[in-house]
């Protein structure tokens, strides 16, 4: 697949509690999913989805690069052009959220 020529800021965590303790996901911290304010996110079981930024913060912890290369891989192999973050710039989200909202009325 083409590599995609955006970069796409991604901010891999690691559930810690609950049935999906361990599971690796990735949040996109300045995409804004939905007239909600949710952000997209993504994981190997179900994909993409969007998510509330602040409670996937909360119920999970930052996932180490050993952790979360394989999901990387996969992402990549969609053609994403990541580029890792550690936290959500709010002017950057803020940015998605007024798109958002003027597309959808």
């Amino acid at each position: 697949m083409k590599k995609d020529t955006h970069t796409t800021d991604i901010i891999f965590r690691k559930e810690k509690s609950g049935d999906f303790k361990g599971t690796i996901f990735a949040l996109f911290p300045h995409e804004c999913g939905d007239r909600n304010g949710h952000v997209t996110s993504y994981q190997h079981v179900g994909q993409h989805s969007t998510a509330h930024y602040m409670g996937c913060i909360a119920d999970s912890v930052p996932a180490t690069e050993e952790e979360y290369a394989d999901l990387k891989r996969e992402m990549e192999s969609l053609g994403y052009n990541i580029k890792v973050v550690k936290k959500q710039n709010y002017t950057k989200f803020l940015e998605s959220y007024n798109e958002v909202r003027k597309n959808l009325g």
